[in-house]
């Protein structure tokens, strides 16, 4: 007996996790994941280049979907002045 023909497919039109979803959920979904990682990536370099660890650690644990980060950049880093 042939091993690879006794398991079922990994996945089937009932049984897929996207099956039944619009066309349009995996754009949303990778657009998403693609501007949380650019607000994230912007927030933690600036809260390292400051010092601030405590920011740098949630902006690293939680994921927003950049709202923490932008709110971090808009209002909370330490803006230093030029002398």
């Amino acid at each position: 007996m042939d091993t690879l023909t006794t398991f079922a497919p990994i996945c089937d039109t009932s049984t897929c996790l996207l099956s039944g979803l619009p066309a349009w959920i995996p754009f949303v979904i990778v657009s998403l994941a693609i501007w949380e990682a650019v607000w994230k990536g912007i927030a933690l370099w600036k809260a390292a280049q400051n010092g601030e660890k405590t920011w740098f650690v949630f902006l690293f644990i939680f994921n927003t979907l950049g709202i923490l980060p932008i709110l971090y950049l808009k209002f909370f880093q330490n803006r230093r002045v030029a002398i």
